[in-house]
């Protein structure tokens, strides 16, 4: 365990919560292990079927059961930047495989969508719920059973949750996930959020706002500023899912397809048939997902996985909560600043030290487990290097540095940029919701204003631009909620919430909606449970209540005689405009179904 006894009781909580539920998983996986994965149990035919486009020679290798197959689950599209990469991935693969006396097959794909497409769009309200839907299309592709490990090509916002979800379920099977790396950096972060107000203030067109996003966003790989996209690549390492030094290597490098390659191999050396044996499920346990939840406050990390730790950890039987970040977080130092709780991108923080150096300061301070599986098959402090090509063209590791490249981007955790991780939870008369700090100054922490309430993010838009907004208010966007229309994410406030701040004014926003990782300096109170829609005490709020968000005390409440609120009848506006439209009736189901957002708004548990 941890040196830490805080990080020790908190794990602690979190096994016993979980023990009924995890045990339940736990005998689960260790039977379908006992099964086996054996082809000669299928069917002539079925077998026939699945490998019938294969070479002779791995036709004649998938026959038996001496011969490791490895199964490729793939996000693979090419009009998203950080997913176009893996187009070559399983040709490398399947010669990786080749190499180490395998077989590679592509298993499935997944669906891949990008918030960045579909910010403020229709699209927006199917994100969240593609989550989900990755999961069981990941599950889909590994249920023929003709497999002994697998791979997961994946990387942005719900595409890593999703096939986390899926690997978990799946887990008797070992799982090594396979990043493809962040873009180079473009325009700096700065001019970028310059650019956006003053494009939002009217004094630039779109020309000029377009040729500024498209100097950011310009090439292959992940965009490079630290939201869910390259918060889900840390989680992944931090967590052992990565082998280590994978997360930050550029697409299209030597050392990228070195990585690849080693991936492969090492999936294919922890199957059942060798001697290290990792199947998933038993690899990541409650210190697996400790160090996750400290890793994503130690770097200020994405709010998102408030929601998707929770659904994540849950596939594996284990109940991590709100209180459990929250409580972390009141513990765990801010050793990162990379935008938005800073001006550097993901590739500084690499150049800076990354995350092998960040995994020794949180070892060497107690923050985090050591003695976990991974699937480099060995502790944490494996983890604490950085990654190399060497002259054979194979991957070296070196010890990661002592001391940080730019303590402007990586602190030691002696001296940290804040003394805690800045996402905590929020409790009071309005329910709970989660705010995130790191980037929010001091004295914005605490905000008591008017609410000005809306039910749609374009009518907050349309206020500002006709100057209505020019006053100190909290923006209570509500039935954003789950089932009220998938909860989109709410990122294009941020921009007129951020001129109206710099304008002097006392502002926030409260929602059950999403926000992400690039709420950025605003105060927001998001995540609002229970939902609008389920007529929590949010759909009772009128114009000119008084609202106070208070991430100090951990309060979000509406300051109304509580007789009077109470006896109000909850709001209860025309939704049907969210139920058509780019693929919206095709997820009424999900809508319908979907959990609230501190049980990780998930369908499926």
């Amino acid at each position: 365990m941890s040196a830490d006894s805080r990080i020790e009781a908190i794990t602690r909580r979190i096994i016993e919560r979980s023990k009924p539920t995890r045990d339940v998983y736990l005998e689960r996986v260790r039977m379908q292990i006992g099964k086996g994965v054996h082809r000669s149990v299928l069917s002539c035919g079925n077998l026939a079927h699945g490998f019938a486009a294969c070479s002779v020679g791995d036709k004649a290798a998938l026959s038996g059961d001496q011969v490791a197959n490895l199964g490729i689950i793939t996000s693979y599209n090419d009009m998203l930047s950080a997913h176009q990469p893996f187009e070559t991935y399983p040709a490398l693969i399947r010669q990786a495989a080749a190499e180490a006396g395998g077989v590679a097959q592509v298993a499935g794909g997944v669906p891949a969508m990008c918030d960045g497409v579909t910010q403020g769009q229709p699209g927006m309200e199917l994100s969240l719920f593609s989550r989900d839907v990755i999961a069981m299309a990941a599950g889909i592709g590994l249920s023929h059973n003709m497999f002994d490990a697998a791979v997961f090509l994946g990387v942005c916002d719900k595409i890593v949750p999703g096939l986390v979800i899926a690997a978990l379920t799946f887990g008797h099977l070992p799982a090594v996930f396979i990043p493809a790396g962040p873009m180079t950096s473009g325009l700096p972060n700065d001019e970028k959020t310059r650019i956006r107000q003053l494009y939002a203030e009217g004094k630039i067109g779109r020309p000029e706002l377009l040729e500024a996003e498209s100097k950011s966003y310009h090439g292959p790989g992940t965009c490079t500023f630290y939201g869910t996209a390259n918060s889900n690549q840390m989680l992944m390492e931090i967590m052992g899912f990565h082998l280590p030094g994978a997360s930050f290597i550029n697409p299209n490098t030597p050392l990228r397809d070195a990585l690849t390659k080693e991936a492969a191999k090492r999936a294919l050396a922890i199957t059942a048939l060798g001697n290290e044996f990792t199947p998933a499920g038993e690899m990541i346990d409650e210190r697996s997902i400790v160090n996750g939840v400290v890793g994503l406050h130690a770097t200020g990390g994405s709010t998102n996985h408030t929601l998707h730790l929770v659904a994540m950890a849950r596939a594996a039987g284990i109940q991590l909560t709100w209180q459990d970040i929250s409580d972390l977080s009141d513990i765990v130092p801010l050793l990162a600043r990379v935008y938005p709780n800073g001006l550097a991108d993901v590739n500084r923080f690499h150049a800076a030290g990354g995350m092998g150096f960040l995994i020794k300061q949180l070892l060497k301070a107690g923050y985090v487990h050591d003695d976990v599986r991974t699937v480099y098959g060995k502790g944490l402090a494996a983890y604490t290097i950085d990654p190399r090509l060497g002259e054979d063209g194979n991957v070296v590791r070196e010890p990661a540095p002592e001391d940080s490249a730019d303590p402007k981007v990586l602190a030691k955790a002696e001296a940290p940029f804040q003394p805690n991780g800045g996402l905590k939870m929020l409790k009071g008369n309005l329910g709970r919701a989660v705010i995130k700090i790191s980037a929010v100054k001091p004295e914005r922490h605490v905000i008591v204003a008017p609410a000005v309430v809306f039910h749609d993010q374009e009518d907050l838009q349309a206020a500002f631009k006709a100057g209505k907004l020019d006053r100190d208010f909290v923006a209570v966007l509500r039935f954003q909620g789950p089932k009220a229309n998938g909860m989109p994410e709410l990122h294009r406030l941020t921009t007129p919430l951020g001129v109206l701040q710099d304008r002097g004014y006392k502002v926030a926003l409260l929602t059950d909606g999403r926000m992400s990782g690039a709420s950025g300096k605003v105060p927001a109170a998001i995540h609002l449970t229970p939902e609008a829609v389920d007529e929590g005490p949010i759909a009772r709020v009128k114009d000119g209540d008084m609202i106070r968000i208070d991430a100090v005390a951990g309060t979000v409440e509406v300051l109304v005689d509580p007789a009077e609120f109470d006896a109000r009848e909850p709001v209860r506006p025309d939704l049907s405009a969210n139920e058509f439209g780019l693929g919206r009736e095709i997820f009424a189901p999900l809508r319908r179904i979907a959990g609230p957002a501190d049980q990780g708004a998930s369908v499926l548990y």
